[in-house]
């Protein structure tokens, strides 16, 4: 199977490799308009929607091309084909990828750019990028979703920010417009392929651990922030790392953790929180790194593919620990909370027997007190950390 990344400027931009493999291929796999730029008539089968790269694989053993816009292991086809080849039954000829395209019209150095592939993603993917004077290249379906992603944009306090449309770059047609995202009216006559940002107007998130609560839908099981920021702490979240947030309540650990890189299985017995939990991670931009299971622990945990940490916001008891404990591998992380004395007596046990850090914290907010100010203290923390 060869994969071949094609442009705009059609079999003009290929390499003398990639027409050869056209030219002896018994079938040619490819979007309407990859077939288009490449001539193919007869032996071309369009790419199925949904798409399936079984479909593909069919044809395994024959002379095969599979076409694809550009670079095709930048949000393209190749990533999903070649995890199911063995490594000498593919070759790959790309081409320039449309962020390549797009940062070398506009003067951008790539390495400083963010690049999302929003074509088949919601457009909250991009809230944990948006941040003043970001730069970011997306790829959007066409003229129509970025005029949704324009009006996403000004909803959001965006408005402000530079966009630029870019339609059949490297081809003849190319087209670049500059707009204002709060005035954007939209470009007749292109299927778009890319647009350009440069963040103006609201701030983005914080980058530290602690995210004020008011950002979270909760039923009032939320783990306030100045305890999430020293549970974050504890749990020390690498990118590329699971968690398991176990009595999630609202996700907010397993959000922050997702912030940072990881990716979290959010364990959560009632349902209505779980559908918070959902509620939360859409918001934030990260449903795609936040699987919601609905279940109660240590049962439910069986399946679930092993953590780099775990979370217990509530609810440990003996039979819980002794199941978790064999369960996780060495190295893993666990940080665990109490609120009730017999939680803490519990985790003042398993402190003397497995070593970590126990802590107990305290907390007070000034609160009016007729004329005057009072502290209002909340509930005392336990918080124990080890490493299995």
């Amino acid at each position: 199977m060869t994969i071949i990344g094609i442009g705009e400027d059609g079999l003009a931009g290929l390499s003398d490799a990639s027409r050869k493999a056209l030219d002896e291929a018994e079938v040619v796999f490819g979007g309407e308009r990859h077939l288009a730029l490449a001539g193919i008539t007869d032996r071309g089968r369009a790419w199925p929607v949904p798409f399936d790269a079984d479909i593909v694989l069919q044809c395994r053993g024959r002379p095969t091309v599979v076409l694809a816009s550009g670079d095709p292991f930048w949000h393209g086809a190749g990533g999903t084909l070649v995890e199911k080849l063995q490594a000498r039954e593919w070759i790959a000829h790309s081409a320039p990828s449309t962020f390549s395209l797009a940062a070398a019209r506009l003067g951008w150095r790539l390495e400083n750019v963010v690049c999302l592939g929003l074509h088949a993603a919601p457009f909250e993917r991009l809230l944990p990028h948006l941040s003043r004077d970001a730069r970011i290249i997306c790829l959007v379906r066409d003229g129509r979703a970025a005029s949704d992603l324009a009006r996403w944009l000004t909803e959001r306090g965006w408005g402000p920010s530079a966009m630029w449309t870019l339609s059949a770059l490297g081809g003849p047609p190319e087209s670049i417009t500059q707009h204002r995202a709060d005035s954007y009216a939209g470009d007749s006559g292109h299927t778009l392929v890319a647009v350009a940002l440069e963040a103006r107007g609201a701030q983005g998130l914080a980058r530290s651990s602690g995210l004020p609560d008011a950002l979270f839908v909760h039923d009032g099981q939320l783990t306030k922030r100045p305890v999430r920021a020293l549970a974050l702490s504890a749990l020390s979240p690498r990118a590329g790392e699971r968690l398991w947030d176990i009595g999630a309540g609202s996700g907010s650990i397993s959000i922050e953790w997702a912030l940072c890189g990881g990716t979290a299985i959010a364990v959560e017995a009632r349902g209505e929180r779980t559908a918070n939990i959902r509620s939360n991670a859409t918001s934030f931009g990260l449903s795609h790194r936040i699987t919601v299971i609905e279940g109660e622990a240590p049962g439910i945990l069986s399946d679930l593919a092993a953590p780099d940490a775990v979370f217990i916001g509530g609810g440990l008891d003996a039979d819980m620990f002794d199941a978790l404990w064999s369960r996780i591998a060495q190295g893993v992380r666990l940080v665990a909370h109490a609120v009730t004395l017999e939680t803490e007596a519990l985790l003042s046990d398993l402190h003397r027997r497995h070593g970590g850090e126990l802590m107990r914290l305290e907390i007070a907010q000034a609160e009016p007190l007729g004329r005057y100010r009072s502290w209002k203290a909340a509930r005392p923390i336990v918080q124990w950390s080890v490493i299995r």
